[in-house]
């Protein structure tokens, strides 16, 4: 785990949740980014209630957004010894809904730039729907500058993170009262 009391963002997070802002409500993204990591008492306090266990802290997350109905999107700091960058990118939703979104901050770049926030990630759409993503080329410029020739599909990051956290939701349900 990642201890620090630094909660600002690094400077490639801080860019895209920039870009994130600047297009809130013209793409259809349920996704509101924060200009900073909630504080540790704010983190366990949510934490807390989210699961109805008071003996947990929030330290194994850096909440930096939210959907609008209050789920937060979050570094899930499971990788010891990892910088911030290579932790798994998590959404924990104010129904239950839980998912590991990206393995790590590049491919959440490229799911951003795919036009996915983290809701839309592990919300499953029905086929009828009329929300469709919508690419947005600058926040392709940052994932490339950031992570060149890590572009996959929204579809891809998904399944990947999917893959290699398969127990998140398993191990988060645990955790609750």
């Amino acid at each position: 785990m990642i201890v620090s009391g630094d909660r600002r963002f690094p400077f490639v997070l801080a860019a895209a949740m920039a870009v994130r802002l600047e297009c809130m409500g013209e793409d259809g993204v349920d996704f509101e980014p924060y200009e900073s990591f909630l504080s540790a008492d704010e983190t366990t306090e949510w934490f807390r209630a989210w699961t109805g266990n008071r003996e947990l802290n929030g330290d194994d997350f850096r909440v930096f957004g939210q959907d609008g109905t209050g789920g937060y999107a979050a570094f899930w700091l499971v990788r010891p010894g990892r910088e911030l960058a290579e932790q798994p990118v998590v959404f924990l939703g104010s129904e239950g809904e839980t998912g590991v979104v990206a393995r790590e901050m590049g491919a959440f770049l490229w799911l951003l730039a795919d036009g996915f926030g983290p809701w839309e990630a592990v919300a499953s759409y029905e086929p009828e729907s009329d929300w469709a993503p919508h690419a947005n080329r600058d926040l392709a410029a940052l994932a490339e500058q950031f992570n060149p020739g890590g572009r996959a599909s929204a579809v891809v990051i998904i399944a990947r993170a999917a893959q290699e956290f398969p127990d998140f939701d398993d191990t988060i349900m645990n955790l609750c009262r």
